[in-house]
């Protein structure tokens, strides 16, 4: 089933990715509701676009995602699509001494912890709706890691693994279940990754990635073109090739 006239929640939808997905599924017919952390770049997503609906949101806090869950069903009961988006990306340096174990904290609370706990929230409502889907963002970064963001990789990885096994539990369900894998994209997820002349501009990526998910039949994972070069290195028989190209620095 196609991502058209569906209402959709996007997690991290103020920023980058989220909000240019947001932006281009609104433009396809969708309802959208976003959640951002920062408050400023959220009130700003929502004034350019007067037809979505926002909330303030830290999806590290457990509390704060339970209370958002039961607001978020009461205030848009047709919700049939959670799209898991939240993430940050931080460096890490394990030669330290001592080794700081925050950024690791911090990664595994966003970009794992927070996914599971809001679709498990979410879930006995989908369910419930004729048609519904739960569509999680991995990278990459997933299938041959950057060793300088370790545990970044490491939860991408983890999401994509997660990803399989909720498609096969949800596969009698009305739920369907995709990922997306993004390769590097031009945004502010880290310090200058925007201006990376290597890097997919936002632009393509999204148009990419909408027209996949405007298909009759959207496949399991949602992956541009240029995503392929991680996606199928082990299998190329091309891993170590691949890692020593991501790690060229």
């Amino acid at each position: 089933m196609s991502f058209t006239n569906r209402t959709i929640l996007i997690t991290g939808g103020n920023s980058g990715i989220g909000q240019a997905l947001a932006v281009a599924l609104a433009a396809r017919g969708n309802r959208i509701i976003i959640t951002g952390r920062n408050a400023g770049s959220l009130k700003a997503t929502l004034a350019a676009n007067p037809g979505m609906a926002g909330y303030a949101l830290d999806v590290t806090d457990p509390a704060a995602l339970t209370a958002f869950a039961a607001i978020v069903t009461t205030d848009h009961p047709a919700l049939d699509t959670v799209i898991l988006n939240a993430g940050i990306m931080e460096a890490e340096d394990y030669t330290a001494d001592p080794i700081s174990l925050d950024v690791a904290a911090r990664t595994i609370a966003t970009n794992l912890t927070a996914p599971i706990t809001l679709a498990a929230l979410l879930l006995p409502h989908l369910i419930g709706q004729p048609q519904a889907a739960v569509v999680t963002v991995s990278s990459g970064l997933a299938f041959v890691p950057r060793a300088s963001h370790a545990v970044y990789s490491a939860s991408k990885a983890a999401i994509h693994s997660w990803t399989q096994s909720l498609r096969h539990q949800l596969r009698a369900t009305s739920v369907a279940v995709h990922e997306i894998a993004p390769p590097l994209v031009a945004t502010d997820l880290t310090p200058g990754q925007s201006q990376n002349p290597a890097a997919l501009p936002l632009a393509d990526f999204t148009a990419e990635v909408v027209q996949i998910m405007s298909e009759d039949v959207v496949p399991g994972e949602i992956m541009v073109q240029r995503v392929g070069f991680q996606r199928r290195a082990e299998a190329e028989g091309r891993y170590d090739a691949t890692f020593a190209a991501i790690n060229a620095h």
